[in-house]
C-alpha cells in the first residue's frame, strides 16, 4: 500500500453517543471509505496515530431518505469502521498539536 492512500483511507472520526460509549471500552469509530478493506484500515490507524489495532469491524451504511422541497432525495452510503485498540492505547481527538 503507498503512502498516500493512507492518508486519504479514514475521512475522520464518527461522533455520536454510541462511539463515546465505544471509546471507554477501548474501541474508535472512523468513517472511511467505502472501498477500503481492514487490512489497509489497521495500517493506516497505526501509522497515523502510533498505536497497535487488535481488531477491525466494518459497516456498509446504508444513506436515508430525506425529504427536500424539490421532493424525496438520499443521502449517500459510507463504510463506518469499528477499531478496537490493544489494552493501554488510547487516540485522544480532543488535543490539537
Amino acid at each position: 500500500m503507498n503512502e498516500e492512500r493512507i492518508y486519504q483511507i479514514l475521512l475522520g472520526p464518527v461522533v455520536s453517543e454510541k462511539a463515546a460509549r465505544l471509546g471507554e471500552s477501548g474501541q474508535v469509530v472512523f468513517r472511511v471509505r467505502r472501498d477500503a478493506h481492514k487490512r489497509e484500515i489497521r495500517r493506516a490507524v497505526e501509522k497515523l496515530f502510533n498505536v497497535v489495532v487488535e481488531e477491525v469491524r466494518t459497516v456498509n451504511v446504508k444513506g436515508k431518505r430525506k425529504r427536500y422541497r424539490q421532493g424525496i432525495g438520499r443521502t449517500s452510503d459510507w463504510k463506518k469502521a469499528y477499531v478496537r485498540l490493544a489494552p493501554g492505547q488510547e487516540i485522544d481527538f480532543t488535543v490539537a498539536e
